[in-house]
């Protein structure tokens, strides 16, 4: 599967992106009935052999007062989805992402990642942000 023909099955499944770029997918997530809500970003990486990849990815918590032991432990623990720190507006995130070779995957593994990392990155977000919701 190609990224344009990601982007395509996502909006033609019904998903609402966002930012329609070239190289970033952006879908508002709406989970629990609408009350609330998580932004999935999907990108697509080159690893050294030319080979691409597929990133999804979703915004946590911004790394102030973060335990780095309990990050590592998740990514330990996780079987799916390992946690990075990124930059979010000039700050450091906390993010929850999954890269997968393009070629291995469809339109229903896409979609089965953007719902679990949406989710878990969800229930993540809320107990780091004392219930809050980051969008």
């Amino acid at each position: 599967m190609q990224f344009e023909q990601i982007r395509q099955h996502l909006t033609r499944t019904g998903f609402h992106l966002t930012v329609h770029d070239e190289s970033v997918i952006c879908i508002e997530l709406s989970l629990e009935q609408g009350t609330r809500h998580q932004a999935i970003f999907l990108s697509e990486l080159m690893d050294d052999d030319g080979r691409p990849f597929l990133r999804v990815a979703t915004a946590i918590a911004p790394t102030t007062g973060l335990d780095a032991r309990r990050a590592l432990a998740f990514n330990w623990e996780s079987h799916v989805g390992y946690l990075a720190i990124g930059d979010l507006d000039g700050v450091p995130y906390l993010h929850l992402c999954e890269n997968r070779p393009l070629e291995s995957l469809d339109g229903a593994e896409v979609q089965r990642l953007v719902l679990e990392i949406g989710g878990v990155g969800d229930r993540m977000e809320r107990v780091l942000s004392a219930n809050g919701d980051l969008l």
